[in-house]
């Protein structure tokens, strides 16, 4: 049974994980975290979740002591939805073996194109661009964008709708010649599009990916049962060995992403945030010490176990699993196909997603800020500092303690099994060296 599944799951997560377009979304949104997390920080400094941080800050500062803070934030968190234009294109140009810079551009410009440029102000009209458009609510019109202009770019390329230099020209004037007509027919391509748009009843491109696509797809995405399978197929695939959130999130970070930066976005203006699943909340509040939450099987390791093969892969992994690190732990205990630890191993991230969403839904502890933290921030500090509130500890540690007492009888009954070998090998004088293992 277990090869026949084995055989059917394996190639299909090898095939979603390898997946040119989720592959460049995923790569994508990777270029933009590091910036993200950056800004972050300083978005967190300036409203520090403690009582009387700003004030304390603006009398010894100034007033404009917030305002240099959300200016590093807003360079980023403003526009989102451009950056994701540019970042998912020059990852999906580099793997289609494109000039990944110049597909960047391109992207950015056909963004540009599909962007309105004038507001009205009373009865006069006058050129401007809102961050409404480039920001969170324009991401996905930016992955659209991204992955449009790179298929008509590559198009023209591929049919060799280039002009060819002599070849004397320096090889930067040649490739900018190169890429004038596959250019000319991305921006041709949107130039009609906007045309298009502004006879119908939406306008924009804008309001139309948003109203049908962006909207409905994140009141689906960041819904609780949404959530729920999105831990649960994590945890399913490291099981089988296979890196599960790497295919998880191809299909559920463009959502996360959007719903974290309405959170922020609200949370800058100091109202509500609307949201719970967010991308923080998913990294903070469902696995403690990696996936499957072993934080609290190492816990269990610690204070039960008599097996030397797990004490001392505990010793070895306490510490990356502090951080969020348990590749020690998942192949060092193993949990791959391990019948024993699947169990909780699966049962943990789903019950700490429904708790934490149930909690946060109810209005018990505070929803996540969008302030996004690294995700080796060890548990109870970041609970604190993305909620801006005790209660998000408080809820990391019960949920700790709960998991902690979920992978109890499931640890001691792997190692019961291993002081048995354990037991068997010393009898038959075999001289094994559990400190490598």
């Amino acid at each position: 049974m277990q090869k026949k599944f084995e055989k059917i799951m394996m190639p299909l997560a090898a095939k979603l994980g390898n997946n040119v377009v989720l592959k460049s979304l995923r790569d994508g949104f990777l270029i933009i975290t590091p910036l993200i997390i950056v800004t972050s920080i300083f978005l967190l400094i300036g409203n520090f979740p403690i009582p009387g941080w700003s004030e304390f800050w603006i009398k010894l500062c100034g007033p404009k002591f917030p305002e240099w803070f959300s200016a590093v934030s807003n360079s980023v968190f403003s526009f989102t939805g451009m950056l994701s234009a540019i970042a998912i294109a020059y990852a999906y140009g580099k793997n289609r073996g494109m000039n990944p810079i110049q597909a960047g551009m391109v992207s950015l410009i056909s963004f540009l194109i599909l962007t309105p440029t004038s507001i009205t102000v009373g009865k006069e009209k006058i050129s401007a661009v809102m961050t409404q458009f480039v920001g969170p609510n324009g991401i996905f019109l930016g992955i659209i964008i991204a992955l449009l202009s790179v298929e008509i770019y590559r198009f023209a390329v591929k049919r060799h709708w280039t002009i060819k230099m002599p070849d004397g020209v320096p090889p930067a004037v040649s490739q900018s010649f190169d890429a004038l007509i596959p250019s000319g027919l991305v921006v041709l391509f949107f130039f009609i599009v906007r045309i298009v748009f502004s006879l119908t009843s939406f306008q924009t491109a804008y309001n139309f990916i948003y109203t049908m696509l962006q909207a409905p797809l994140k009141n689906v995405g960041i819904s609780l049962p949404s959530v729920l399978l999105y831990n649960f197929l994590a945890s399913f695939f490291w099981f089988f060995g296979i890196n599960g959130p790497s295919i998880t999130n191809a299909v559920w970070q463009p959502i996360f992403f959007v719903a974290t930066q309405d959170n922020l976005k609200a949370f800058q203006s100091h109202v509500a945030v609307p949201h719970t699943y967010t991308q923080p909340f998913i990294d903070i509040f469902t696995t403690y010490g990696g996936g499957g939450s072993t934080l609290a099987l190492l816990i269990v390791v610690f204070t039960i176990c008599k097996s030397k093969r797990i004490k001392e892969l505990g010793k070895l992994a306490i510490l990356p699993g502090i951080f969020g690190i348990n590749e020690p732990v998942i192949f060092g205990l193993p949990v791959v196909l391990n019948p024993i630890i699947v169990v909780p191993f699966i049962l943990c991230p789903v019950l700490n997603t429904l708790l934490s969403g149930l909690a946060m839904d109810l209005g018990l502890v505070a929803k996540t800020t969008g302030v996004l933290l690294p995700w080796t921030t060890p548990p109870i500090i970041s609970g604190w500092l993305a909620t801006g509130s005790w209660t998000g500890s408080a809820l990391q540690l019960v949920e700790l303690v709960l998991n902690i007492l979920i992978y109890y009888p499931f640890v001691k009954m792997l190692d019961k099994q291993y002081l048995k070998d354990e037991q068997v090998a010393d009898e038959n004088d075999l001289d094994i060296d559990f400190s490598q293992v």
